[in-house]
């Protein structure tokens, strides 16, 4: 069988605080509701916004950060895979599905005092603060011309 990939990468903002719940064996499990924006031309040429919900599973370790260091508004990088489950509706005795993405990996996008950091549930483990090597200062003025359409590469 030819090799196949499942992977879901959003950078977004959370729709409402995280909601951490625990499986009677005690493993902790948190849904979050992340949003993402697409801006774009209509069909009368003038700018329009669109936003896509995304639906959020975090387990273990990952879902006591996101219930901890996680709020409402923030922006937040989540790495992880599609899946889809199914159950029946007890009212309309009607099979109901839900998307929604299992996330490995979670990286806090909020500048100081906001909670940046990088967490994963990989094989690396949950490590907490500044998984990437990334100079996240704000970059100092540098004295030279604007930049003009013929320094875009594209």
């Amino acid at each position: 069988m030819a090799k196949s990939l499942n992977k879901v990468m959003l950078i977004g903002n959370l729709g409402k605080d995280p909601e951490v719940k625990y499986t009677p064996s005690g493993t902790p499990v948190a849904k979050l509701t992340v949003a993402t924006n697409e801006r774009f031309k209509d069909k009368d040429g003038q700018w329009a916004d669109r936003t896509e919900w995304h639906n959020v599973v975090l387990w273990q370790r990952l879902a006591e950060i996101a219930g901890e260091y996680l709020k409402k508004g923030g922006k937040v990088y989540v790495e992880g895979r599609l899946q889809t489950r199914s159950w029946e509706d007890k009212q309309t005795n009607q099979k109901r599905y839900m998307t929604e993405v299992v996330a490995s990996d979670l990286v806090l996008l909020g500048g100081r005092g906001e909670g940046g950091a990088d967490f994963s549930s990989g094989s690396r483990g949950a490590a907490a603060g500044g998984g990437n090597n990334f100079d996240q200062r704000e970059p100092e003025p540098v004295a030279s011309s604007p930049i003009s359409d013929e320094d875009i590469p594209f």
